[in-house]
């Protein structure tokens, strides 16, 4: 089965997941500066889901880059992974506006959670189609990078209930281990070869 379709899917949902999030953006009444200050936290929460929708969209680029074909259950595994994407825009609205109190950010960092999740079996899905021994495989490696930022939701979720700040910090910490895409698939899709646990 040809990924086209799904790549072309996957790319028109994040298009509009992104358009939502900055439609969700109002216009404040005023013509001075300070009239901005009542949405700095919507806007900062606009900004770091912005920065996780870039990053998946990169990532999923990369992934299916090196990937061959897909199959049914790859298709339902990107489309789980879509589900728990098209939360973001409602989570960053809901915690931009409510200027990051406990429940909104707990919420931010389940999606989050969950989207990492929804990452990781789409990931497992396509080595299970390609092999264990496919160059999709030796890229993913260990995917400690991965496994890290799904233990820093999961301390970050219950923080939030005490310290909404503080896991807001550690939500700003994975995004920025992210920045980048994922080098060990970019290498192996250019023919550089490296070793799968880098």
């Amino acid at each position: 089965m040809h990924k086209n379709r799904l790549e072309a899917f996957s790319d028109g949902v994040f298009a509009i997941l992104i358009t939502i999030m900055v439609l969700e953006l109002k216009v404040p009444h005023g013509a001075k500066l300070e009239d901005l200050l009542p949405l700095s936290h919507t806007f900062f929460s606009y900004i770091l889901s912005f920065i996780y929708l870039a990053i998946y969209w990169n990532n999923h680029h990369h992934l299916l880059q090196i990937a061959k074909h897909v199959s049914g259950p790859i298709l339902w595994a990107n489309v789980h992974l879509l589900f728990w994407l098209s939360l973001i825009p409602f989570v960053t609205a809901w915690s931009g506006e409510n200027q990051f109190q406990e429940a909104p950010v707990a919420l931010y960092g389940f999606v989050l959670l969950m989207c990492g999740c929804a990452y990781w079996i789409l990931t497992q899905c396509l080595i299970s189609k390609h092999g264990k021994d496919s160059e999709l495989s030796k890229a993913i490696g260990k995917d400690v990078k991965g496994n890290v930022s799904l233990l820093l939701y999961l301390i970050a979720i219950p923080l939030s209930i005490w310290i909404p700040y503080l896991a807001i910090a550690l939500y700003i910490v994975v995004a920025i281990m992210w920045l980048v895409p994922d080098r060990r698939i970019e290498k192996r899709v250019s023919g550089h070869k490296i070793e799968p646990h880098d």
